[in-house]
Protein backbone atom coordinates (compact mmCIF):
# COMPACT_ATOMS: atom_id res chain seq x y z
CA UNK A 1 0.00 0.00 0.00
CA UNK A 2 1.54 3.03 -1.50
CA UNK A 3 2.26 6.16 1.78
CA UNK A 4 0.14 8.94 1.82
CA UNK A 5 0.66 12.22 -0.07
CA UNK A 6 2.40 14.18 3.07
CA UNK A 7 4.62 10.82 4.08
CA UNK A 8 5.77 9.85 0.40
CA UNK A 9 6.64 14.09 0.22
CA UNK A 10 8.89 13.76 3.62
CA UNK A 11 10.56 10.73 2.51
CA UNK A 12 11.22 12.09 -0.72
CA UNK A 13 12.78 15.67 0.86
CA UNK A 14 14.78 12.92 3.29
CA UNK A 15 16.12 11.20 0.34
CA UNK A 16 17.36 14.50 -0.96
CA UNK A 17 18.75 15.29 2.38
CA UNK A 18 21.02 12.11 2.11
CA UNK A 19 22.14 12.87 -1.30
CA UNK A 20 23.17 15.84 -0.51
CA UNK A 21 25.36 14.70 2.29
CA UNK A 22 26.39 12.05 -0.12
CA UNK A 23 27.86 15.13 -2.08
CA UNK A 24 28.92 17.17 0.71
CA UNK A 25 31.19 14.08 1.32
CA UNK A 26 32.65 13.46 -2.14
CA UNK A 27 33.92 17.33 -1.77
CA UNK A 28 35.49 16.81 1.87
CA UNK A 29 37.22 13.66 0.93
CA UNK A 30 38.11 15.09 -2.26
CA UNK A 31 37.28 11.94 -4.23
CA UNK A 32 37.31 14.39 -7.92
CA UNK A 33 40.59 14.54 -8.20
CA UNK A 34 43.57 14.84 -10.77
CA UNK A 35 45.02 11.76 -12.22
CA UNK A 36 41.77 9.64 -11.32
CA UNK A 37 39.69 7.90 -13.87
CA UNK A 38 35.84 8.65 -14.00
CA UNK A 39 34.64 5.01 -13.36
CA UNK A 40 37.16 4.70 -10.53
CA UNK A 41 35.41 8.10 -8.52
CA UNK A 42 32.01 6.38 -9.63
CA UNK A 43 32.87 3.29 -7.46
CA UNK A 44 34.26 4.98 -4.33
CA UNK A 45 31.15 7.28 -4.30
CA UNK A 46 29.09 4.03 -4.78
CA UNK A 47 31.41 2.61 -1.72
CA UNK A 48 30.67 5.63 -0.20
CA UNK A 49 26.97 5.63 -0.45
CA UNK A 50 27.20 2.31 1.44
CA UNK A 51 29.41 3.56 4.13
CA UNK A 52 27.48 6.16 5.01
CA UNK A 53 23.77 5.19 4.92
CA UNK A 54 24.17 1.49 3.65
CA UNK A 55 23.06 2.22 0.21
CA UNK A 56 23.69 -0.41 -2.30
CA UNK A 57 20.62 -0.03 -5.07
CA UNK A 58 20.81 3.06 -7.36
CA UNK A 59 17.88 3.38 -10.18
CA UNK A 60 19.83 4.75 -12.60
CA UNK A 61 23.60 4.48 -13.82
CA UNK A 62 26.41 6.32 -12.12
CA UNK A 63 27.66 8.96 -13.96
CA UNK A 64 30.53 11.02 -13.35
CA UNK A 65 32.14 12.68 -16.63
CA UNK A 66 34.77 14.90 -17.10
CA UNK A 67 36.35 17.28 -19.75
CA UNK A 68 34.89 16.84 -23.31
CA UNK A 69 32.79 13.52 -21.30
CA UNK A 70 30.68 16.41 -20.35
CA UNK A 71 29.12 17.71 -23.04
CA UNK A 72 27.71 13.99 -23.51
CA UNK A 73 23.86 13.47 -22.52
CA UNK A 74 23.02 11.06 -20.12
CA UNK A 75 22.39 7.98 -22.51
CA UNK A 76 25.76 7.81 -24.03
CA UNK A 77 28.62 5.92 -22.41
CA UNK A 78 31.57 7.86 -23.45
CA UNK A 79 34.42 5.61 -22.73
CA UNK A 80 36.63 5.99 -18.76
CA UNK A 81 38.12 9.46 -18.92
CA UNK A 82 41.41 10.78 -16.43
CA UNK A 83 40.73 13.77 -14.49
CA UNK A 84 43.31 16.32 -15.62
CA UNK A 85 44.19 18.80 -13.02
CA UNK A 86 42.39 22.17 -15.01
CA UNK A 87 39.32 19.85 -15.57
CA UNK A 88 35.88 20.17 -15.07
CA UNK A 89 33.30 17.18 -13.81
CA UNK A 90 29.96 16.13 -13.04
CA UNK A 91 28.51 13.55 -11.02
CA UNK A 92 25.32 12.14 -11.02
CA UNK A 93 23.76 9.69 -9.12
CA UNK A 94 20.59 8.02 -8.03
CA UNK A 95 20.78 6.09 -4.95
CA UNK A 96 17.39 4.48 -3.51
CA UNK A 97 17.09 5.64 0.27
CA UNK A 98 14.60 3.04 2.18
CA UNK A 99 12.02 2.41 -1.25
CA UNK A 100 12.65 5.94 -2.16
CA UNK A 101 14.56 7.17 -5.20
CA UNK A 102 17.08 11.01 -4.75
CA UNK A 103 18.38 12.11 -7.74
CA UNK A 104 20.90 14.17 -7.49
CA UNK A 105 23.68 15.83 -9.76
CA UNK A 106 26.15 18.82 -8.66
CA UNK A 107 29.41 20.23 -10.80
CA UNK A 108 33.41 20.07 -9.79
CA UNK A 109 36.09 22.12 -11.01
CA UNK A 110 39.40 21.68 -10.55
CA UNK A 111 41.86 24.53 -11.06
CA UNK A 112 40.94 28.56 -11.86
CA UNK A 113 39.46 28.70 -15.52
CA UNK A 114 37.37 31.86 -15.42
CA UNK A 115 35.01 30.16 -17.67
CA UNK A 116 34.19 26.67 -16.09
CA UNK A 117 33.67 28.78 -12.88
CA UNK A 118 31.25 30.52 -14.61
CA UNK A 119 29.44 27.80 -15.77
CA UNK A 120 29.55 26.08 -12.27
CA UNK A 121 27.85 29.30 -10.47
CA UNK A 122 25.56 29.73 -13.39
CA UNK A 123 24.40 26.30 -13.19
CA UNK A 124 22.38 26.89 -9.39
CA UNK A 125 21.19 30.49 -10.69
CA UNK A 126 19.71 29.11 -13.74
CA UNK A 127 18.08 26.15 -11.36
CA UNK A 128 16.48 28.42 -8.82
CA UNK A 129 15.12 30.57 -11.75
CA UNK A 130 13.37 27.60 -13.56
CA UNK A 131 12.05 26.32 -10.41
CA UNK A 132 10.52 30.45 -9.52
CA UNK A 133 9.27 29.89 -13.04
CA UNK A 134 7.81 26.51 -12.16
CA UNK A 135 6.19 27.73 -8.58
CA UNK A 136 4.23 31.22 -11.06
CA UNK A 137 2.26 28.86 -13.16
CA UNK A 138 -0.09 26.32 -11.84
CA UNK A 139 -0.92 24.72 -14.83
CA UNK A 140 2.53 25.06 -16.54
CA UNK A 141 3.77 21.84 -18.50
CA UNK A 142 6.51 20.08 -19.29
CA UNK A 143 7.52 21.80 -22.65
CA UNK A 144 6.86 25.37 -21.40
CA UNK A 145 9.03 24.93 -18.78
CA UNK A 146 11.67 23.26 -21.05
CA UNK A 147 11.49 26.15 -23.04
CA UNK A 148 12.09 28.52 -20.39
CA UNK A 149 15.37 26.58 -19.01
CA UNK A 150 16.70 26.71 -22.33
CA UNK A 151 15.97 30.88 -22.59
CA UNK A 152 17.25 31.06 -19.38
CA UNK A 153 20.36 28.88 -20.23
CA UNK A 154 20.95 31.08 -23.42
CA UNK A 155 20.62 34.59 -21.99
CA UNK A 156 23.50 33.26 -20.28
CA UNK A 157 25.55 32.33 -23.06
CA UNK A 158 25.11 28.40 -22.70
CA UNK A 159 23.46 25.34 -24.72
CA UNK A 160 21.41 22.81 -23.26
CA UNK A 161 22.70 19.67 -23.12
CA UNK A 162 20.26 17.25 -23.66
CA UNK A 163 16.41 17.04 -25.12
CA UNK A 164 15.16 16.92 -21.53
CA UNK A 165 15.37 19.18 -18.35
CA UNK A 166 14.05 16.49 -15.69
CA UNK A 167 11.90 13.72 -15.23
CA UNK A 168 9.47 11.88 -12.76
CA UNK A 169 10.04 10.62 -9.32
CA UNK A 170 8.97 8.51 -6.63
CA UNK A 171 9.11 5.36 -4.58
CA UNK A 172 11.29 2.69 -5.98
CA UNK A 173 10.45 1.77 -9.21
CA UNK A 174 8.61 4.69 -9.52
CA UNK A 175 6.26 4.78 -12.97
CA UNK A 176 8.14 3.55 -15.86
CA UNK A 177 9.71 6.19 -18.06
CA UNK A 178 11.37 6.12 -20.97
CA UNK A 179 11.51 7.64 -24.46
CA UNK A 180 8.64 6.55 -25.58
CA UNK A 181 6.83 8.28 -22.50
CA UNK A 182 7.17 12.01 -23.24
CA UNK A 183 4.53 13.26 -20.20
CA UNK A 184 7.16 11.61 -18.02
CA UNK A 185 9.85 14.14 -19.07
CA UNK A 186 10.51 17.84 -18.65
CA UNK A 187 10.69 18.18 -22.72
CA UNK A 188 9.59 20.16 -26.08
CA UNK A 189 6.83 17.54 -26.94
CA UNK A 190 5.49 17.12 -23.52
CA UNK A 191 1.97 19.23 -23.38
CA UNK A 192 0.45 17.82 -20.06
CA UNK A 193 0.24 19.33 -17.29
CA UNK A 194 3.04 18.90 -14.68
CA UNK A 195 0.93 19.15 -11.50
CA UNK A 196 -1.22 16.20 -12.22
CA UNK A 197 -1.56 12.86 -10.45
CA UNK A 198 0.00 9.39 -12.20
CA UNK A 199 -1.81 6.53 -13.21
CA UNK A 200 -1.74 5.05 -9.46
CA UNK A 201 -3.80 8.11 -8.43
CA UNK A 202 -1.00 9.51 -6.80
CA UNK A 203 0.95 13.07 -7.06
CA UNK A 204 3.42 13.81 -9.85
CA UNK A 205 7.37 14.48 -8.47
CA UNK A 206 9.63 15.85 -10.73
CA UNK A 207 13.41 16.47 -10.84
CA UNK A 208 14.70 19.30 -12.87
CA UNK A 209 18.15 18.90 -14.22
CA UNK A 210 20.51 21.53 -16.21
CA UNK A 211 22.56 20.70 -18.06
CA UNK A 212 24.69 23.04 -19.49
CA UNK A 213 27.51 23.13 -22.27
CA UNK A 214 29.79 25.15 -24.25
CA UNK A 215 30.91 23.72 -27.19
CA UNK A 216 33.42 26.38 -28.45
CA UNK A 217 35.17 24.93 -25.41
CA UNK A 218 34.42 21.88 -25.56
CA UNK A 219 32.74 21.26 -21.68
CA UNK A 220 29.56 21.36 -19.66
CA UNK A 221 28.24 21.05 -16.45
CA UNK A 222 24.75 19.61 -14.48
CA UNK A 223 22.86 20.51 -11.84
CA UNK A 224 19.92 18.42 -10.31
CA UNK A 225 17.54 18.01 -7.34
CA UNK A 226 13.76 18.15 -6.73
CA UNK A 227 11.63 20.69 -8.12
CA UNK A 228 8.29 19.79 -6.67
CA UNK A 229 9.45 20.13 -2.89
CA UNK A 230 11.91 21.87 -0.82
Amino acid sequence: MADDEPTRAARLLEAQAKAERLFAEIEERGLVAPGEGERAVSDRVRDLANELFGTTRHWHKRIVRSGPNTLMPYRENPLDRVIDADDIVFADFGPIFEEYEADFGRTFVLGDDPVKHRLREDLPRIFAAAKRFFASDADITGKQLYAEVERLAAEAGWELGGWHAGHLVGEFPHEWIDGADVESYIAPANDTPMRRTDKAGLRCHWILEIHLVDRDHGFGGFYEELLTLG
